[in-house]
């Protein structure tokens, strides 16, 4: 919630990158949060949240969104790119494992 809320982070994304956050809906973000500390943290994979999940990406794109960002290390569980073929998705977890061994080779 905290990241979805954030309008530093918003700000910072724009001016740094040129890039416009959409974050889910109120109704959306708190679905988002719940499954991620309910289910996602205790890992507790189920199809319905998968859905609900697959269901807000898709509301993202209706909005305009060109891309979405799993900002948060868990969301990988339960969809991926394979889920969005044509449509950007940026596991935040695959690409800190990337930052990681990247910095690790380079010494």
């Amino acid at each position: 919630m905290p990241v979805m809320q954030s309008e530093a982070l918003r700000k910072r994304y724009c001016e740094k990158f040129g890039v416009e956050v959409i974050v889910p809906n109120e109704t959306d973000k708190v679905v988002v949060d719940r499954i991620i500390f309910d289910e996602l943290v205790r890992g507790d994979l189920r199809p319905e949240s998968k859905a609900e999940y697959l269901r807000v990406v898709e509301a993202l794109r209706a909005e305009g969104a060109e891309g979405v960002i799993l900002g948060c290390t868990e969301i990988f569980l339960l969809i991926s790119q394979s889920d969005f073929p044509a449509f950007p998705v940026f596991d935040t977890t695959a690409l800190h494992i990337q930052a990681i061994v990247d910095f690790a080779l380079a010494r």
